[in-house]
């Protein structure tokens, strides 16, 4: 959430209470400028200042970190290999290693190349490598 969204809030739920910013301020103790500039939409509120305004405002601070990225659809290249006879071998292969989780690293191991898209003998040599890895811990 953006300083803007933060201060539209905080406005919002004070007014919805039908508090002044000076009653919300004294609760919280906190300025009056500093409440007044966060509702504009300004400053930089730690998060004690947010906890207390939470507080004074008959709420609480949630803090929610969101979802970790996903990450981007693999190359269609490594689709069609991934269907083919020797990638499933390698599968079967490797215990305890699903077909999801052998195309994910592949498919990170292209990105960390820095490759968009690999061809499919390229794709071998990727799988040819993890697979010796994977056996050799």
């Amino acid at each position: 959430m953006d300083n803007e969204e933060l201060g539209r809030r905080l406005r919002a739920r004070r007014a919805l209470l039908g508090r002044t910013v000076a009653s919300v301020a004294e609760e919280a103790g906190l300025s009056v400028p500093y409440i007044a500039n966060l509702e504009n939409g300004r400053g930089n509120p730690t998060l004690s200042a947010l906890d207390r305004l939470a507080g004074a405002l008959g709420t609480q601070l949630m803090i929610d970190l969101g979802d970790p990225p996903t990450s981007p659809a693999p190359p269609p290249s490594l689709i069609a290999f991934s269907r083919s006879r020797a990638f499933r071998r390698e599968v079967a292969r490797l215990d305890g290693v699903t077909g999801q989780q052998l195309l994910d690293a592949l498919a990170g191991a292209c990105r960390a190349l820095g490759r968009e898209d690999l061809e499919e003998r390229n794709w071998q040599r990727l799988l040819d490598a993890l697979t010796l890895v994977a056996a050799h811990p």
